[in-house]
């Protein structure tokens, strides 16, 4: 069982109140004080396992004091780093945090970015992409940065093709050629490694295949290419944060060459460190 926090409803609950609150509670206390533990929202795969390496081998000889939070969804880390229910978070690309904060009126920004996880297409049912079926229905996340970047995967392979100047909040109703006349399904990015069973194949986020046992670098039937790819996850706090001197050093560790080595032996390719 990895050593990371679980949230209970309970503290969720409590997360969320502090959004309207000038006073502290007892986690922001923790989470502004410079002088305590600096606490992370992170996925649980595989950002949360980085940390927990980080936490576990390299933290104390670097004097931080590091604890691990485990949100299983793309909001939370945001709306908790804002409120200084957490100081930092780890799950997100930065076509995404843009999106966020933009729709949201917060003030998170990148301090470093760690690793790729190349976004993949999947079937349960077929083995190649050109196996796809005419009118076959597809998976994608409904989230405007990732489904657009779903879509961009698919142009990129042949299997659809978007209209000129289609960018980071791309929709179906952006598609200028779908030969095979696919059916989209939007979901929860969550929910799209369940859809498996359902759908003839789905576009999902690396974290989420790696959490159901897929191996993008073997499994995927089309996997986005590393080379210039906008998508890397970084270490993100709340504006005005990034000096904090705990946040300094996770950063320096979260680009160690152990961290390196760990990414590349643990993910073999399914997660590809970015420094």
């Amino acid at each position: 069982m990895r050593n990371a926090v679980k949230l209970t409803t309970a503290v969720l609950a409590a997360g969320a109140l502090t959004l309207g609150l000038t006073a502290c509670g007892s986690d922001k206390d923790d989470a502004s004080d410079t002088s305590g533990p600096l606490i992370v929202a992170a996925s649980p795969v595989p950002h949360a396992e980085i940390l927990t390496y980080v936490k576990d081998n390299l933290a104390k000889d670097a004097g931080l004091d590091l604890q691990v939070k485990e949100f299983t969804d793309y909001v939370l880390p945001n709306t908790a780093t804002e409120d200084g229910s957490v100081g930092a978070n780890y799950f997100q690309n930065q076509p995404y945090l843009d999106d966020f904060n933009k729709k949201n009126g917060t003030h998170i920004v990148p301090v470093v970015t760690v690793h790729l996880e190349p976004l993949g297409l999947y079937s349960s049912k077929i083995k190649k992409a050109d196996e796809l079926k005419s009118g076959a229905t597809v998976a994608v996340p409904n989230d405007t940065v990732n489904e657009a970047r779903a879509l961009k995967l698919l142009d990129a392979n042949g299997i659809i093709t978007l209209k000129d100047g289609a960018g980071n909040d791309a929709t179906p109703k952006d598609i200028a050629k779908n030969p095979k006349n696919l059916k989209f399904k939007e979901l929860e990015a969550a929910q799209t490694p369940r859809s498996l069973d359902d759908v003839d194949a789905a576009v999902i986020n690396g974290n989420y295949a790696i959490e159901s046992d897929l191996k993008p670098s073997e499994d995927a039937l089309v996997l986005e290419s590393a080379d210039d790819n906008p998508y890397g996850n970084f270490l993100a706090v709340k504006e005005g944060n990034e000096d904090d001197p705990r946040v300094k050093k996770l950063a320096k560790l979260l680009t160690s060459a152990e961290v390196k080595k760990f990414i590349e032996d643990k993910y073999a390719g399914s997660v590809i460190a970015s420094f």
